[in-house]
């Protein structure tokens, strides 16, 4: 793999580059590609021109945007296109019952990966998106993946500051592991007001084919005074058990 003089793989660059787009922020400049990759303008500019090349990147006047190929392969293989599969189903149920915003989380380091969401007109504000991401000890889906990681994963998240978005944020590493502790032994989250004021997220496990480990979260966002969370709670576990249920149909030869 050809390095430059700095020391750095080429590769590396190109992540560099594509990681510096995000969900709030599909499009960018050059120069915001250059700023948020650290890397110079003629660098950045040269390695969008590659990525253009193959469709990896697109180009509209002076915008750049991920290309319809790096979706495309991004998609092939991917495990979470199977779970989404298995799950869409099962969430517009939990959608069209609850009427509030439905979402599928999977853990990726520190941070809920959200894979789908579905929305309905008039729901509570929901800061989350489809490719967004949110801190796992400030959301439910989070608090649902934490609890249910190994001891070293969460030994990790805990050995570092966690920040505080609201009064409600736990940022006490011991309060952290007491509240973890009490969500894997109840097999849901309800998270009031940790990220936004004015909303809960619930959040129940999914788990694999073998019922056992869990490998994303199912959640909604409600109303901060929605009087029954608990309903909420029945809603998504018997939809959590169908997605199961799904995948495990769907790994048959």
């Amino acid at each position: 793999m050809s390095r430059t003089p700095t020391g750095e793989s080429v590769t590396a660059r190109v992540v560099r580059v594509l990681s510096s787009f995000d969900a709030d922020t599909p499009s960018l400049s050059v120069s915001d590609i250059a700023r948020r990759s650290d890397l110079p303008v003629a660098t950045a500019h040269r390695i969008v021109g590659e990525l253009v090349k193959y469709r990896l990147l697109e180009r509209d006047d002076t915008r750049i945007s991920i290309g319809v190929r790096m979706w495309e392969l991004g998609s092939r293989g991917s495990h979470t296109l199977s779970l989404r599969e298995a799950a869409m189903p099962f969430m517009e149920d939990v959608n069209a019952a609850i009427k509030q915003h439905t979402q599928l989380g999977i853990l990726d380091g520190n941070e809920v990966l959200f894979v789908e969401r579905l929305s309905t007109r008039g729901s509570v504000v929901n800061v989350t998106k489809i490719a967004g991401r949110l801190p796992v000890h400030a959301c439910s889906s989070g608090l649902v993946l934490m609890a249910n990681a190994s001891r070293d994963v969460q030994d990790q998240l805990l050995a570092q500051p966690l920040e505080r978005y609201t009064d409600a944020t736990v940022t006490d590493p011991e309060q952290m592991r007491r509240l973890l502790a009490e969500v894997r032994h109840q097999h849901f989250a309800v998270a009031a007001g940790l990220i936004t004021p004015g909303a809960t997220g619930v959040a129940v496990p999914v788990r694999d084919t073998d019922g056992g480990r869990v490998i994303a979260a199912l959640s909604v966002v409600i109303p901060h005074d929605q009087a029954n969370p608990q309903s909420v709670v029945a809603a998504l576990t018997t939809a959590s058990r169908g997605i199961t249920r799904a995948m495990t149909r769907g790994s048959r030869p």
